[in-house]
This record gives C-alpha cells, sequence and structure tokens, in this order.
C-alpha cells in the first residue's frame, strides 16, 4: 500500500509532507520534536495533525498486515482467485476484508456445516439454480440416508436450506448492502428492564426511547451503554425486515418455481438467524467506537485548555482541603511551590471551632505573606468558602481566594508518587499541597494525576482504557512541550512528558541535579547516564536552563540551531548576551520575504526555521499561557439560594461536553449552559464556541435549589 498517498489525500497535504512526516516517526522521533524543529521536512504540520496522521498511518498497517494474513489464508485453502486477491487489495477498511475472508473462514459447527457433512451441498447448489422443472421435496428425498441421519426428505431440504441461508449471509456484497440499508433506516431502541433499580431517575430520559442511529449523538449513545452495563435498560437495533430481506431476495430469487421459494425461505432465515444478530452487534460496536473517539476528542480537547490555564505568579498561596469530622487540611506554599508550612482546621461541623482556625489561618497569612487562597470544591466547599470569606473580610491586608476542582487530587495523594515526593505528609495534607500547587502552575502540577481521573471529561470510564490513555498522554505531551520545561526545577513526573525522555531518565536527570548541583548548560545533559544522543536531540530544546552558561540554552532554539543563531544575532546588530537583557528587538524584518529566503540560505537552514529562531530570541522566556484569561480572583461568596431568574453573572468555563458547559459562577454548583443557550447562530458542538477556562459572561435562566440545577444562558 503506498501510504504517502492515501495520507496525503485524506489529510489534505502534499505527498512529500507525508511522506517525510512518515520517515521521521520511523526513524524515532517524536512528535513534539518533528513538530517544532523539523517543519522544513513536514511543511509546517503541527502537533495535532501529526498525531492524528499517526493514528491514521497505524490503521493502514494494520489493514495491510491483516489483508497479507487473510491472502495467505484463503491461498492456503487453494481457493483464491484473481478476483478475490484484487477485491481483497481494493478494500478500503478491515470490516470489508473480513466480510470478503467470511466465507473461507474456519467457523465453529454451524448448521449448515452439518448438512455439507451429510453431504446436502449438492441439494443446495440445485435448488439455488431455481429450474422450473425441479421439485426441491423429490430432489431431496434422493438424500435420505439413515447412516448420515437424514431420515427424511424434509430434514434433507431444511439442511439445503441452512447450506443456503449461510452461503447468503456469507455474500460479501449482500452484507455491504445491508450496512448501507442499516446505517440509512436502523433505529436504536430502549426500554426499563424489569426489576430496574433507577431510584435517582439518571436513566428515566431513555425508558421508552428510539432515534435513528444515524441521527443518535454520541452522549446518548454512552448513556445507553452505561444503562445497559448497569441493566437499568434493555437496548436493541431494529430495521424494517421486509426492507431488509428485500435487499436479499432481489440478489437471489430468480423466478417463482418452487426452488424460489425454498431460497426465499433460506434468505429470510439467513437474516433472522445470521444477518441481524451480527448487524447489531456491528451497528453497536460502530455507534460506540464513533461516540468514544467523539468522547475522547471533546476530553482531549477540554484537558488542553485545562493544563492551559495560566499561572498564577509570585503569589504565596495557602491550600485548603475542605472536609467535615476530619477537618480542612491547610499546606501554604511559595511562590516556587515549596511548602511552606502545614496543618489542620476544624471551621467546618460538627466541630465549628470558627474562632480558633480564624487564628490559626491569621497567623499563617501573616507569617508567610499569604495573598491567595486556593479552595477545593469538594465536600464541605460550600462551608469552608463562607469560612474564609468572613476570614478575608477580617483581615487588615489584600487576600483573595479562588475555588479550584479538586478532581484527582485525592488520587495523586494516595499515589507512590506523592508519598516520594511528600513522605513526611500524610495522605490529606499532600492533597492540601496539590490544591495550592494547581492553582500556581495547573500544568506542572496536573501532570502527576492520571488525566482520566482530572474530571474535564464525558463517560471517560466506558472509553476504551488503552485508547484513552494514548489519546491524552499526547496531549500532555504536546502542551508540556509547548511551554517548556526548567530543567533545574521541574520534578521527576514533568520531565517524563518532555519529548525523548522515559521515567527513568527523567529519575536520573533529577538525581544528577541533587548530587551535581543545577545545570548549567543543555549539553550537561549528557552527562547524565542512559540520556544519549538521540533523546538529547528530541528533548534539548524543551528544556530550559535560566542563568546559566549560554543564554540561549534559556530559549526554545534548539541546540543543533547555536550556530545559526549567534549568526543571525550578530547580522542584526546583537550578541548572544543581549537575549539576557531581553534587548532583542525586531529582528523578525531581517527573515521575511526574499531577504529571508537569502539569510537562510546562507544560514544554512529553512526559512520556517530562521523565522522560528527569530521569535524565539525575541521573547525567550514567552510562555503561551500568558496570553490567556486569568482565574477570577474572589473576596466575598455567593450561594446557590442567592441566585435569582435573570441575574447577570461572570463566570469560568469548568467542563465542555456535546450537549453544552458547565459554568463556574462562584456557587458551589456549576451552572450549565445547554447548547441551544450558547449563541444566537447554529452550532454543532460547544467547543466550536466554548473551551474550558473561558472568562464568560451569563444570565440565570432558573435555579432548582432542592436537586442543585442551575440553568444559565449566553443569550441576551
Amino acid at each position: 500500500m503506498e501510504f504517502s498517498k492515501i495520507l496525503a489525500k485524506e489529510f489534505n497535504i502534499k505527498v512529500s509532507q507525508a511522506e517525510a512526516a512518515i520517515q521521521l516517526m520511523d526513524d524515532g522521533n517524536t512528535i513534539p520534536f518533528i513538530a517544532r524543529y523539523r517543519k522544513e521536512a513536514t511543511g509546517g504540520l503541527d502537533d495535532q495533525v501529526l498525531r492524528n496522521l499517526s493514528d491514521r498511518l497505524n490503521y493502514l498497517r494494520n489493514l495491510h498486515k491483516r489483508k497479507e494474513e487473510v491472502i495467505a489464508a484463503i491461498e492456503g485453502q487453494e481457493k483464491l482467485t484473481d478476483e478475490l486477491r484484487a477485491a481483497i487489495a481494493a478494500a478500503e477498511t478491515l470490516a470489508e476484508v473480513e466480510d470478503l475472508y467470511r466465507p473461507y473462514k474456519q467457523k465453529k459447527q454451524t448448521r449448515a456445516g452439518k448438512a455439507k457433512a451429510k453431504g446436502l451441498e449438492p441439494l443446495a447448489v440445485l435448488i439455488l439454480e431455481q429450474k422450473a422443472e425441479v421439485d426441491p421435496l423429490a430432489a431431496a428425498a434422493e438424500y435420505i440416508d439413515e447412516e448420515k441421519e437424514v431420515l427424511t426428505a424434509e430434514e434433507a431440504l431444511q439442511g439445503a436450506r441452512d447450506i443456503i441461508a449461510e452461503q447468503i449471509s456469507d455474500d460479501p456484497e449482500m452484507r455491504r448492502l445491508l450496512r448501507s440499508l442499516y446505517a440509512a433506516i436502523a433505529v436504536i431502541k430502549s426500554e426499563k428492564a424489569a426489576d430496574a433499580k433507577d431510584e435517582k431517575g439518571v436513566f428515566a430520559t431513555y425508558y421508552e426511547f428510539e432515534e435513528l442511529i444515524k441521527k443518535i449523538p454520541g452522549h446518548r449513545v454512552l448513556a445507553l451503554n452505561r444503562g445497559e452495563a448497569e441493566k437499568v435498560l434493555k437496548v436493541k437495533v431494529e430495521i424494517d425486515e421486509e426492507r431488509a430481506v428485500g435487499v436479499l431476495l432481489r440478489a437471489y430469487v430468480k423466478n417463482e418455481t418452487a426452488s424460489a421459494l425454498e431460497v426465499q425461505t433460506a434468505a429470510a432465515d439467513a437474516f433472522d438467524r445470521l444477518i441481524a444478530p451480527s448487524m447489531e452487534r456491528e451497528v453497536r460496536s460502530t455507534l460506540t467506537e464513533q461516540a468514544s473517539e467523539q468522547a475522547i476528542g471533546v476530553f482531549s480537547e477540554n484537558l488542553r485548555h485545562l493544563l492551559m490555564q495560566p499561572p498564577v505568579k509570585g503569589m504565596v498561596t495557602l491550600g485548603l482541603d475542605p472536609a467535615y469530622r476530619t477537618g480542612c487540611k491547610i499546606a501554604v506554599v511559595d511562590d516556587t511551590g515549596k511548602v511552606l508550612d502545614t496543618t489542620v482546621v476544624y471551621p467546618t461541623p460538627p466541630q465549628n471551632k470558627i474562632e480558633e482556625a480564624k487564628m490559626k489561618l491569621k497567623g499563617l497569612i501573616k507569617k508567610h505573606g499569604v495573598t491567595l487562597i486556593s479552595i477545593g470544591n469538594g465536600t464541605a466547599s460550600r462551608e469552608s468558602e463562607q469560612f474564609v470569606a468572613d476570614l478575608i473580610r477580617e483581615l487588615d491586608t489584600k487576600v483573595s481566594y479562588v475555588i479550584v476542582s479538586e478532581a484527582g487530587a485525592s488520587v495523586y495523594s494516595a499515589s507512590k508518587l506523592a508519598a516520594e515526593e511528600f513522605p513526611q505528609f500524610d495522605v490529606s495534607l499532600r492533597s492540601a499541597v496539590s490544591i495550592a500547587r494547581r492553582l500556581q502552575d495547573p500544568l506542572a502540577e496536573l501532570v502527576k494525576i492520571d488525566p482520566r481521573s482530572i474530571g474535564v471529561g464525558q463517560y471517560q470510564h466506558d472509553m476504551p482504557s488503552a485508547r484513552l490513555g494514548e489519546a491524552l498522554g499526547g496531549v500532555v505531551e504536546d502542551c508540556v512541550n509547548s511551554v517548556g520545561v526548567d530543567l533545574n526545577t521541574a520534578s521527576a513526573p514533568l520531565l517524563t512528558q518532555v519529548a525523548g525522555i522515559t521515567s527513568a531518565t527523567a529519575k536520573n536527570i533529577v538525581k544528577y541535579r541533587e548530587e551535581q548541583g543545577a545545570f548549567r548548560s543543555r549539553k550537561e545533559l549528557l552527562k547524565v547516564p542512559k540520556l544519549g544522543p538521540k533523546a538529547f536531540e528530541q528533548c534539548a530544546g524543551f528544556l530550559r536552563v535560566s542563568g546559566g552558561d549560554n543564554p540561549l540554552d534559556a530559549t526554545a532554539v534548539h541546540p543543533e540551531s547555536y550556530t545559526a543563531a549567534t549568526v543571525l544575532l550578530e547580522k542584526c546588530g546583537y550578541t548572544v548576551r543581549d537575549i539576557k537583557s531581553g534587548s532583542v528587538k525586531e529582528i523578525s524584518k531581517f527573515t521575511d520575504g526574499s531577504a529571508g529566503e537569502k539569510l537562510a540560505e546562507e544560514l544554512g537552514i529553512g526559512v520556517l526555521t530562521l523565522r522560528d529562531i527569530a521569535s524565539f530570541l525575541q521573547k525567550p522566556g514567552r510562555d503561551p499561557r500568558d496570553e490567556l484569561p486569568r482565574p477570577i480572583l474572589k473576596s466575598d461568596v455567593l450561594k446557590l439560594e442567592d441566585l435569582r431568574e435573570g441575574m447577570m453573572l461572570e463566570g469560568t468555563v469548568r467542563n465542555v461536553i456535546d450537549f453544552g458547559a458547565f459554568v463556574d459562577i462562584g456557587v458551589h454548583d456549576d451552572g450549565l449552559v445547554h447548547i441551544s443557550q450558547i449563541c444566537d447562530r447554529f452550532i454543532r458542538h460547544p467547543s466550536e464556541v466554548l473551551k474550558v477556562g473561558d472568562v464568560v459572561k451569563v444570565k440565570v435562566l432558573s435555579v432548582d435549589v432542592a436537586k442543585h440545577r442551575i440553568s444559565l444562558t449566553m443569550k441576551f
């Protein structure tokens, strides 16, 4: 298979771009490295396109391998014809290949197989000819044989029909036609299962549900699957049987002879007994696969925006992990994330030691110069927020607070990683540290947590685990590498996400740093055990060494381009030392147009690389997250009971799902902006307009205090 041509057509890129991307990936280069430092080769394909291309390439290679296996298997049976070989070679999907292989596949003992063993295949062939002069029953009588357990003509006839039914079922053209018919008119239905327990009515929408499979959105497919798995729902796929069987009859019934009637009976049996069940399984599987891919896509996009939330820099932060009986765990961290202090206070029921808690926190705030409090949004969050708001009013210094999602904090705090990082703290205090740090630098903290536990997905626990892990892992890797990592402060989990660095190598980097002191240059990485030239090539550009021997080490310029960068600076009237002072300005004008092409040729690099180098030199410490909206800092509390219809508020998008977006408006429960309430124009998905972390203005449509449901709109 010419993979590069297929990929070029599907992704609307040049064949040369596809060939280069394939070669680079096959040579062991990571996608972040290819996307940033091999733009000339790929024509500037970004990381997301490269990941999609990689996924598709793997599918095509698996398809090619399966074709070879099927051809070899059929050839081994001496049944491979030139026509069949060509059909298999032309197949574009695994399903098509399996359809072509079906007639030759070794099957378990089937009714048709038993009939063939009794010598009834010639009778089936005779009936399929549908000759007017043939009396099927009379012809069947000739096959009565007690030794073969064919005792009557009707038994022989039934065996022939079984053979015909299996032949029709195995016909790849029939399956192709029926697959198209199912896609056009089949419906998926659900009803409440007998004796089902659904006390909260979670699946009430689906107790009597029906929708065309071509129209059902992914989130409803996943809801049906969940309801079925929990034995609340019975789900089935139905089609107009008369139309479906008609497809088979038009292909196999030639006339109105007695034999034709037998073929008609066999066709109906083929559909009812063999085709319909497998088609239902295939439809359900396809729907689930498509819904899962869509959900993984939405989850990945949400995760990307969550990880790229702007860090709250330069603030000593107090993390508060709320709880009732066991008290609120407190951790104070400095502006670099270093833990300064920890304690436990009991301002919530049943202890209600509010004044004692205030005294403790006031002492910590004054002692460490706390200016920001990060409150987890879990159990007792509402009471804790009220306590913090009251506390802030009593302070004589400016302190703000933010409610942060604590999703995954408990998973992290109980992990082996957290135990290694904070052996002196118990599990609950580690959680408070995580809550503080994820406000200071969401990316550095959240990479320590399994992305599936971060809480920005939909039905994530129903997704194919390997595929979800692969997709989310790619997002984390892309985010980390797009921001860059400080080589002298990064934790091992953060370093593991850098292109080319394995978990073992990350630990070796940290160990080397602890034993030898801070890295003075990127080149020093080559002294780290098990970090060879290839790994160095992949990771060096994404690691930063601030205040080191070479100012270029603090930029995104790759070491392989240091000579070109130095010459570029000289031609523009600067030196490498000017990078540190931030005085390198307006050098991009030297890289545009024909002048840029000439300069790139002179430097022995590509134009795209030249422009990137110029950008990196002008903004050496650029953090792409700094351009995004900051979290909303608060000093007072709003309760669910305070909300009124028509109230205008500002909030932060916490999760984007298929049917809308959840927005944090400052109360314990997030409000839902339904997709129909996002904007005046038609949109297919909320992600077309909103992303996690967006700060938006909303109006309250309705509030259900009992069910803790808030309906919001962005249309006003």
